[in-house]
């Protein structure tokens, strides 16, 4: 059962990457990204100060008392929204659009994306509030993980993608084996049943809401625990590379019938699958494990290796050009 714990997150993650890729033209085409200069090699820094700054400020409410609580209700208001914004986007992509009803003259009109878009996200948040099984955590962690992926790899060209994911893989090592913060992160993300992690567990019917904290899960042998976990940032930092790539760079030359950018882009997959592919390994001894440097040290190999088979360059796309 352990192999189905860990193909069950593999299929989350290369799901979440497809979604990306399948997002990002109709995300790009309505100006759905967080810069206004992808080409800037600082672009990146305020996401990167976010994702440095967010788990410190969760950990310091999280020992205030009653903060536990507000953030949980705060937190889960900020994923609503996000995924009603996220998913008006996608839902638009396909008709029917604005059904105009009588009196025309008054231009009432209704807008069926927005109403399914809000009714999802709705249905999601009051599941999260509720009853947050591991399957509903780890469906609005799938959704949110798509859309990220795709927003941050129309928002960075090649260099702040690298950058961005760098700069990552280096602080998560140090919040893991040095800090220890991001460990301590985990068990309240894990008390609070948030889709921040996704979770996989032993069987269908695991009760996530009930199950033992991550802490005292860590405590048993590895053969013993109910469920494997894995940070929704593990899934959305590589995948912004593999975004950025299709995005970014020309379609041609083709390689094997398809398109240069799409085959480097899953070059970068490939690439951080072979981390991935580690990292479980490792995750399977029982011991906490920092995800980014092994899959955005993969992904950029990846990237590496297919942009100089590709093109022959090594300006590796920096430039935004050949």
């Amino acid at each position: 059962m352990r192999s189905v714990r860990w193909l069950g997150l593999l299929g989350l993650y290369i799901g979440a990457q497809a979604v990306g890729l399948a997002l990002a033209d109709p995300f790009r085409s309505v100006g759905l990204t967080s810069t206004s200069n992808a080409q800037s090699v600082t672009a990146p820094l305020e996401i990167i100060a976010i994702i440095v700054v967010a788990p410190l400020a969760i950990l310091f409410l999280a020992r205030r008392r009653g903060g536990l609580g507000a953030l949980r209700q705060l937190i889960l208001l900020g994923i609503a929204g996000a995924l009603l914004f996220t998913l008006d986007a996608t839902f638009s992509l396909f008709p029917p659009g604005l059904i105009l009803q009588p009196p025309y003259a008054a231009e009432i009109a209704i807008d069926p994306a927005l109403i399914l878009a809000g009714t999802v996200s709705a249905s999601l948040y009051l599941a999260l509030l509720m009853e947050p099984q591991w399957y509903v955590v780890d469906l609005v962690g799938f959704l949110a993980a798509g859309s990220l992926i795709a927003i941050l790899g129309i928002s960075f060209a090649i260099l702040p993608a690298f950058v961005l994911l760098i700069a990552l893989m280096v602080y998560d090592a140090i919040a893991v084996y040095g800090t220890k913060h991001m460990v301590s992160l985990a068990e309240v993300v894990t008390d609070m049943k948030l889709p921040i992690l996704m979770v996989m567990p032993e069987s269908a019917g695991y009760d996530y809401p009930s199950a033992p904290t991550l802490a005292e899960q860590r405590t048993q042998p590895t053969e013993e625990r109910q469920a494997l976990f894995m940070g929704l940032g593990d899934v959305v930092i590589p995948g912004t590379l593999v975004v950025s790539a299709f995005v970014w760079l020309p379609s041609s030359p083709h390689v094997l019938g398809i398109g240069a950018n799409l085959a480097i882009a899953l070059a970068v997959l490939l690439g951080s699958l072979v981390g991935y592919g580690v990292l479980m390994t490792l995750v399977l001894r029982g011991n906490p494990q920092a995800g980014l440097p092994l899959l955005n040290g993969g992904a950029l190999a990846g990237y590496v290796i297919a942009y100089l088979l590709t093109f022959h360059a090594w300006t590796l796309g920096f430039t935004g050009a050949l």
